[in-house]
């Protein structure tokens, strides 16, 4: 194994990888409000509304990832949607993680005992009022786990947005493949780069988890 060329490419390889933590950081948040727009109309009283959500949700976890950003990238200027490689990479991720974690928040939310609804609403509490102060904090634990594994998935797929061009992680490595022909060195430095972006993420997510839960019973 050649070390020196690891030395060599290091530098190049972290930059890299910091396009791949901007672009999973990025689909994340703004997949957050997404799935909050997602679990609002899935609980709306207008019907058409929880059938568009629902209907959005099943063809996102229905597709695979890959597929849908070559529908964008390729599809949408067909249709006057153009994006560049990174946007599209942080536009499609985002909807993507969305459908998913709106399904994990409504799971989350779902599993409060219902008895503390009507708990909340016998003491005057309103629905926000409960969902805000009595219902959300009693799903964070269980919603931020589910959340954290999400987000892991979508670091380890944002490897897919080298097919369109993004000069993430996976990008760079390809690169310096097709110009040192040392595969080895440089995919084990990759596959360390990232499992270290994923034990960062899992720690993060577990000290979210522990403040979240910190007054609750164990």
């Amino acid at each position: 194994m050649d070390f020196n060329l690891m030395v060599e490419i290091t530098p190049l390889l972290i930059k890299a990888a910091g396009v791949t933590i901007d672009i999973s950081a990025r689909a994340i948040f703004f997949g957050f409000f997404i799935a909050c727009g997602l679990v609002f109309l899935r609980s709306a009283r207008i019907r058409p509304l929880r059938w568009l959500a629902r209907s959005y949700i099943s063809v996102v976890r229905g597709t695979p990832y890959f597929v849908q950003l070559l529908l964008v990238f390729y599809g949408g200027p067909s249709i006057g949607l153009r994006l560049d490689p990174f946007t599209c990479g942080v536009v499609v991720g985002a909807f993507n993680i969305g459908a998913y974690m709106s399904e994990a928040i409504r799971g989350a939310i779902e599993s409060v005992d219902s008895g503390q609804n009507e708990a909340a609403r016998s003491l005057g509490f309103g629905k926000a009022r409960t969902l805000l102060f009595v219902v959300l904090p009693q799903a964070a634990g269980l919603m931020i786990r589910s959340v954290g594994v999400l987000a892991i998935v979508l670091v380890k797929n944002s490897s897919l947005v080298s097919i369109i061009s993004v000069v993430e992680l996976t990008y760079q490595a390809q690169r310096l493949i097709g110009s040192t022909y040392k595969p080895l060195e440089i995919f084990t430095l990759s596959a360390l780069m990232y499992i270290v972006i994923v034990y960062a993420v899992m720690g993060m997510m577990e000290l979210a988890y522990r403040r979240a839960t910190r007054y609750q019973s164990r």
